[in-house]
């Protein structure tokens, strides 16, 4: 009788663990996000058509990583000025999406000795994430958000950098955004910074998620530099008050290239399309020489699948000969806007490509 109960307990054993395996299977393959939509969401997202250069660098100067929104009836840019000495954060505005006037400074370098006196590099956080929505940035708390990197050490992205928060009442005006008190709030040296970013932390992008899927009502993913070899992979965090955050998982959600040489999965920027979250990031050293702009697509903001066709950006003229990368891609007026930072005979600036030819004053 024992022999005969332990035979069935057994066989059951063997039952739910075939079911389990299978509703696992199951479970994964609801996660991927096939091949034919990743096309679809290619052919969506593609800009064939290279404007060219539309905000070019001042004499002694690299301007970098392009942050489009609309306020009111106007486009605004912000984006980052190295100046020799470190970086700091700027305001354009545009009628059209294509002519771009520089307005001023925004957000400069902390006064005196503290972490953030070298650098400071800012994008804003909260872009409507409805591919076909209006571009406009959200607020939480009756402010509008900023992520931003910043270190002491003067130069060209010095490590280590740092991760601090600021807000502003304008994200249209030419006045310097507040700081959080109590910045950084990520560092690689945090007691729970994982394996791959206790190097320096580089750009963030910030959506919110209703579903809390991943935790928390705020979703941030940002590039960070491991020490030893140089990788850069993405990774991600989640807050529910934009000033608190909680690392999510041990391992990042993007990374490529071989884990023993150099490569670089970075400057995240996510939208929504349908029920699809495409994330655009660039890459170097792992596709082609130069760095170049590709996707990867995810159902839950957890599991990505990561897009292996044509490249969106890469070098192609001699403006971004050396580098075409760092993607911000919007959509407006049924065409898609890739800005991107070129590298080339024009030195560094912000570049635009489209999915067809844009008109201007649009």
């Amino acid at each position: 009788m024992t022999t005969g109960v332990s035979l069935l307990y057994k066989q059951a054993r063997i039952l739910c663990t075939a079911l389990s395996s299978v509703a696992c299977v199951a479970m994964a393959a609801e996660k991927i996000v096939s091949q034919e939509t990743m096309q679809a969401i290619y052919e969506e997202v593609k800009t064939p058509y290279k404007v060219g250069m539309v905000l070019l660098p001042e004499k002694g100067e690299k301007i970098d990583n392009p942050c489009v929104f609309r306020h009111g009836d106007e486009w605004y840019m912000i984006f980052v000025v190295f100046d020799g000495k470190g970086y700091e954060t700027h305001l354009a505005k545009s009628a059209d999406l294509v002519s771009w006037k520089r307005l001023g400074k925004v957000f400069g370098r902390a006064e005196g000795t503290c972490w953030d006196s070298a650098q400071a590099d800012g994008w804003p956080a909260l872009l409507d994430p409805r591919w076909d929505g209006p571009n406009t940035l959200n607020t939480f708390d009756g402010r509008y958000w900023m992520m931003y990197i910043g270190g002491h050490k003067k130069g060209y992205e010095t490590d280590p950098l740092s991760t601090g928060v600021a807000w502003t009442d304008a994200p249209s005006a030419v006045k310097q955004w507040t700081r959080y008190p109590k910045n950084p709030v990520f560092s690689p040296s945090d007691a729970d910074a994982r394996a791959f970013e206790r190097k320096t932390i580089y750009k963030h992008y910030t959506v919110e998620d209703p579903t809390r899927a991943c935790g928390g009502r705020f979703v941030d993913f940002y590039n960070a530099k491991q020490k030893g070899v140089w990788r850069e992979t993405i990774g991600m965090a989640v807050s529910d008050d934009m000033v608190n955050w909680r690392r999510v998982g041990d391992v990042p959600v993007i990374s490529n290239g071989n884990p023993a040489k150099f490569a670089i999965s970075g400057d995240p920027m996510i939208r929504r399309i349908g029920d699809v979250w495409v994330m655009f990031y660039f890459g170097c050293g792992w596709k082609r020489s130069g760095a170049f702009d590709t996707f990867a697509c995810s159902y839950d903001l957890k599991h990505w699948t990561k897009w292996e066709g044509k490249l969106l950006i890469e070098p192609s003229e001699p403006y971004d000969a050396t580098y075409a990368h760092k993607p911000w891609v919007i959509k407006h007026n049924g065409v898609v806007y890739h800005f991107y930072c070129a590298v080339g005979d024009k030195g560094r600036g912000i570049a635009l490509a489209t999915s067809s030819c844009p008109k201007r004053g649009n």
